[in-house]
């Protein structure tokens, strides 16, 4: 049976990640877990497929645990194929792996730390909660179409290192930890502020995030 959120997670992370599903059930949230959800005799590959295939959302128990394991790999890929959201929700404060990073690198992240951990959860099932509720309102999204209106304020290669932390500040927002190493590598494309926002930008899922980060860049440009 098809359920809204598929759960990764690497096998040593097992108790956190069925902890997790037993809270997120407790709200009404529907989990799809392996290995309780795998059917008896089923064949185990058809059935992650399948229920990838049919989740609204991966929920990604992330950790050192997932950035070393092959399965967690192949379940997001799968999730990407399928043009499924996923939420990494990182329970040790480490970074992805580079393999994991280039999949992972426009998602939304959410922690689990710092202490105490409830309040970390709750927020969780507050998003997903919110996230499902879009995803069963909203068409399809469109493809990405913002520009920033205003023409730059600095010429090519003058965008300093203040304005480069704001505007890794304001990606962090949208996808996480990985935006630090994302704006580096756009800022040596060269160019000004306006070059790079427009760079970073697809890294955003969502029109209106994307919308919004650039509209903070276009005010970061302008300012002091």
């Amino acid at each position: 049976m098809a359920r809204d959120i598929f759960v990764s997670y690497s096998q040593p992370d097992r108790d956190s990640a069925f902890a997790l599903v037993q809270q997120l059930e407790a709200r009404g949230l529907s989990a799809w877990i392996a290995p309780r959800d795998v059917s008896p005799a089923a064949d185990w590959a058809a059935e992650i497929i399948d229920a990838i295939a049919g989740a609204k959302l991966m929920l990604l128990v992330f950790s050192g645990n997932s950035n070393d394991s092959d399965q967690v790999r192949r379940e997001v890929e799968r999730a990407v194929h399928k043009r499924l959201r996923i939420l990494p929700f990182r329970i040790e404060d480490v970074l992805p792996s580079k393999s994991l990073e280039y999949f992972l690198s426009a998602q939304h992240w959410m922690d689990a730390f710092p202490p105490p951990l409830q309040p970390h959860i709750d927020r969780l099932c507050e998003h997903l909660e919110a996230v499902l509720g879009e995803h069963a309102a909203q068409p399809p999204p469109t493809e990405h179409r913002a520009s920033l209106a205003a023409a730059p304020m600095h010429p090519p290669g003058a965008v300093d290192a203040v304005r480069l932390r704001r505007l890794e500040t304001e990606l962090a927002r949208c996808i996480g930890p990985v935006a630090g190493h994302l704006v580096r590598g756009a800022a040596r494309g060269g160019g000004d502020l306006h070059a790079i926002a427009l760079r970073l930008a697809p890294e955003i899922d969502g029109e209106p995030e994307r919308r919004n980060f650039l509209e903070a860049c276009r005010q970061i440009d302008q300012g002091p």
